[in-house]
């Protein structure tokens, strides 16, 4: 017989005359670690990173955000965390997955009540609108400007959704990549933590997904009080707030505990 799906985590065997229905069992990788509210154990063998959003447009000098004038050191801040965190995720099959907002070059996609959001008056710079000097559309897809920051370094395995909402799960294939991967658990990182990262991290709970918001590898251009209120929420009726430095450790203490047995 032959396996037949995408994932090891949901997968057939099949062959002419037969086909066998059962999953193999993925063996559970038990990790706890210390949030701001509880000591919280999942599922290292079912979860996944979502970073959102780390694109040149909200956290490169020369794009868009700071090209309207807003401040980007806030939005640059998960950049080193992250760096430090995505190897030893990777090493520990953690998958990653970079959910950022691309646009449709002819923007079928971007209703006129999400184009006003960024361009209420109708004559700024908005969503798909070229940059001046550069040129470069905002947030399209495939461009220089909805590409994902150079400090960080994407691999070939790694996954990436397409988004056009705040919401990672809306009009997209997120939910149906989850679910084949078998993950329960998410760990959420990106910009802006108030807003993207949020709305997505609420739409995995309401979802059944298992929350975790790493608070160092997320970062807003909002005001403080927005952090705030997004960590208190999060802790309130969404999920846990952790550190990412808390699971890089315990991650490497697992693994040098696998390299001793």
């Amino acid at each position: 017989m032959l396996p037949l799906g995408s994932s090891v985590s949901n997968r057939w065997m099949v062959a002419e005359r037969q086909a066998n229905l059962v999953r193999q069992p993925v063996l559970p990788r038990p990790l706890s670690v210390q949030a701001q509210t509880k000591l919280v154990t999942f599922d290292v063998a079912h979860t996944a990173l979502i970073v959102v959003d780390m694109q040149n447009d909200f956290c490169h000098p020369g794009g868009w955000l700071a090209h309207i004038g807003v401040d980007i050191a806030p939005a640059r801040r998960p950049i080193a965390p992250l760096r430090r965190l995505l190897p030893v995720l990777r090493g520990a099959g953690v998958p990653i997955i970079w959910v950022n907002w691309g646009n449709r070059p002819d923007r079928l996609n971007l209703s006129p009540s999400l184009l006003h959001v960024y361009n209420p008056s109708g004559a700024g710079t908005g969503l798909g609108d070229a940059l001046p000097g550069s040129g470069a559309k905002v947030l399209e897809r495939g461009s220089w400007s909805a590409a994902i920051v150079e400090e960080l370094p994407v691999e070939p395995d790694d996954i990436h959704v397409e988004k056009f909402r705040m919401s990672g799960f809306q009009d997209t294939e997120l939910d149906s990549i989850l679910r084949n991967l078998g993950v329960h658990t998410l760990m959420f990182a990106g910009v802006n933590a108030d807003q993207c990262v949020l709305c997505t991290l609420q739409d995995a709970n309401f979802r059944g997904y298992d929350c975790v918001f790493l608070e160092d590898c997320a970062a807003t251009t909002s005001p403080e009080y927005c952090m705030a209120a997004t960590v208190y929420n999060v802790n309130q009726c969404f999920g846990f707030v952790v550190r990412s430095d808390v699971i890089v450790a315990e991650l490497v203490h697992l693994a040098l505990g696998s390299d001793r047995s």
